[in-house]
């Protein structure tokens, strides 16, 4: 009989938190032990999510978890605060492994974690020990991890649709230019003037226009890839949806290589990946087709401007954008099937 993992939540009345609690409820794998929200302490979590069945356990502090009991902590935290809690608690608790989802164990260098963040890095001395949770990319190394940092979720979009391709010399990495839409999920639950209903509905804007802090971290993965430092032209949209990204990369072709070159090798390097779906040529993913699930569409296009070639990436945000590539890379960690309470079909329509 598999053994059952003691599991706990901190940051669990965001919306990460209430997806991650929504998914382990349903592992087959995993007792859900604790769940740490700060300022909702002493609630039921069904007071903040009314949608959560009646035996979820009650929020509490940081303090009041027991953290010693548990197998593996989810941090769902802003940035800057994670990096303040989790070398104390790798310290306190060596049995204990942690998934991180906020930005602080992302990036490598702690001069870009400045410039990203406009804030010194909380533990720079921690820098470099958390694996970057691209699951699909890193599964090896998240295999016998203590510390994962998973993804921004623009990044995850970003970085499946052109690591591979990188990785095979198929593209320039030079002039890439990535522009992202995504639902108003991504920025969080706390109550902000530009994401009310009024505000968001019936429109589309670009944000952090040139200084969308995830460009670094996407810079980070594709310099890896492509083994030199490369820039690359980054634009986040805001749409009035819950929930869902769709990146479009325009791309230079390497020397001799075609739009049919990087499709091969797309299919070829994600054939064995339970959630990455390659379409055919010129067929355009959806949002749709992904919502509430762990599942990812990639496509391409041939640019009408010769050499050059378009590459779509569709994820829900809230899922494998950050809960459910947590939760795979918890799977990878404890030796479960990637797949392991992860196997929904999409929401449609």
């Amino acid at each position: 009989m598999t053994k059952m993992l003691n599991a706990g939540i901190l940051g669990a009345s965001g919306y990460t938190g209430a997806e991650l609690i929504r998914l382990l409820d349903q592992h087959p794998h995993v007792a859900l032990r604790a769940l740490g929200a700060h300022s909702n302490a002493g609630q039921a979590a069904q007071a903040v999510f009314p949608h959560l069945p009646d035996d979820i356990p009650m929020l509490q502090k940081l303090e009041d978890m027991p953290l010693a009991d548990l197998d593996v902590l989810f941090a769902g935290l802003p940035h800057g605060t994670t990096g303040n809690i989790l070398p104390e608690l790798l310290q306190q608790y060596p049995g204990l492994r942690i998934i991180d989802l906020s930005a602080d164990f992302r990036l490598d260098d702690p001069n870009i974690y400045q410039e990203a963040y406009d804030a010194p890095h909380p533990a720079p001395e921690m820098l470099g020990e958390g694996i970057y949770g691209l699951s699909e990319i890193y599964a090896d190394s998240i295999a016998d991890a203590r510390l994962v940092a998973c993804p921004g979720c623009y990044c995850t979009a970003a970085n499946l649709s052109l690591i591979p391709l990188l990785q095979n010399k198929l593209i320039q990495s030079q002039d890439i230019i990535i522009d992202a839409k995504s639902g108003t999920s991504g920025a969080g639950r706390a109550a902000k003037t530009n994401l009310l209903f009024t505000e968001v509905n019936q429109g589309l804007n670009a944000y952090s226009i040139g200084k969308h802090r995830h460009m670094w971290e996407i810079e980070q993965e594709l310099g890896k890839a492509a083994g030199a430092t490369l820039k690359v032209s980054f634009t986040p949209h805001l749409v009035p949806i819950n929930r869902g990204i769709l990146s479009t990369s325009y791309v230079h072709l390497a020397e001799g290589k075609t739009v049919n070159d990087l499709h091969i090798a797309l299919q070829e390097f994600y054939a064995e990946a339970a959630f990455v779906r390659v379409l055919e040529l010129e067929q355009s993913p959806k949002t749709q087709n992904v919502f509430g699930s762990n599942n990812t569409e990639i496509a391409l296009f041939p640019d009408r401007i010769e050499g050059r070639a378009i590459i779509l990436c569709a994820i829900d945000n809230l899922l494998k954008g950050a809960s459910g590539q947590a939760v795979q890379n918890m799977n990878i960690m404890f030796n479960f099937p990637e797949t392991t309470g992860l196997n929904r079909i999409a929401l449609y329509p």
